[in-house]
């Protein structure tokens, strides 16, 4: 299977269990919720990629522009995108997390990890 493969089936996962967690939305918001729910599942996936990424490489390198100018420790474009990807995914959970009926709410930083990250490719 393609990366692109592989990251479909876990992207698929990932939108079963949130669509699990965001089942009492409303059914006259659910159309609203599809492509939320798709982006956030997309996002996961990026984020658990980058989190293994992270791990294993840290979050800053040594850097030069030149042979001539002293390296310098500089946060890595993979530590980037995680934070950049986070505060998206965060704001796509409150998202669907306030379209929930207000006795159904969910406090975003309590909706359960996907997993650890040791299932990813």
């Amino acid at each position: 299977m393609t990366k692109l493969g592989d990251r479909n089936v876990l992207v698929n996962k990932e939108k079963r269990r949130l669509l699990k967690i965001f089942k009492d939305i409303p059914e006259s918001k659910k159309k609203l919720v599809d492509g939320l729910i798709v982006q956030a599942a997309r996002l996961r996936i990026l984020l658990d990629e980058l989190w293994i990424d992270i791990t294993e490489n840290g979050d800053y390198e040594v850097f030069s522009q030149s042979e001539k100018q002293e390296p310098y420790d500089r946060e890595r474009p993979a530590a980037k995108q995680y934070n950049t990807r986070d505060s998206s995914y965060q704001k796509v959970i409150k998202q669907l997390s306030d379209l929930l009926p207000q006795d159904k709410q969910i406090d975003p930083k309590l909706i359960p990890p996907k997993s650890d990250g040791s299932d990813l490719l």
